[in-house]
This record gives structure tokens, C-alpha cells and sequence, in this order.
């Protein structure tokens, strides 16, 4: 059985956490990866649930050059919505990768 894959529209982002993601360089395109395809995050709070997922970057932040990007999504899920409490970006590389050991 082939796992349903999540989108998100503009309008589903609350102004707030669109200010965070501005703010972090997250893009939409960046949540809905971390969340189909990111590991479970191991920081998560009771009742909420995250994705964390890290992608190859290779440009330059704030004046500084990365080469993988770590995006952190956060959600609660309520019934079939999911809804989004926050995202954190981490830019450096030689990230934990889905499938490295720890």
C-alpha cells in the first residue's frame, strides 16, 4: 500500500510560522519533503509529532556558504488534518541522514 503523499497550499501556512520559515530560508517545497520523507524527529513534545530531513544546499545563507540544509517540521495531527506548528532550519553539513547510524 503506497503511503498518501502530504501538500500544503499557501493558504494552509499560518502568517506566523510563514514569518519563520522567510526568516530560516523554508520553503513550502522544503516542509512537504521533510514530511514525506524525513526521519521522526526525537525531540518532539507529548501530543505533537516532527519530521526532520536533510538536504543537499550547496549555496550560500547570510553570506555564508553550506552544503546541506537540515529542515525540522513540526505538526499536530487532528483526525486527517495536519496541522503546522513550526519549522527550524540548521545549515552546516554532515547531517544525520535517514539510514546513519547514530
Amino acid at each position: 500500500m503506497q503511503k498518501l503523499k502530504i501538500s500544503f497550499n499557501e493558504s494552509d501556512i499560518h502568517p506566523h510560522l510563514r514569518a519563520r520559515m522567510q526568516q530560516r530560508g523554508i520553503s513550502l517545497e522544503d516542509i512537504e519533503t521533510t514530511i514525506n520523507k524525513g526521519r521522526d524527529a526525537e525531540d518532539t513534545k507529548e501530543g505533537t509529532a516532527g519530521k526532520v530531513f536533510v538536504f543537499s544546499f550547496n549555496e550560500y545563507w547570510e553570506g555564508k556558504y553550506f552544503e546541506e540544509k537540515e529542515i525540522s517540521v513540526y505538526f499536530k495531527q487532528k483526525g486527517e488534518e495536519l496541522i503546522l506548528l513550526t519549522a527550524k532550519a540548521r545549515y552546516g553539513k554532515i547531517f544525520l541522514k535517514r539510514g546513519d547510524a547514530k
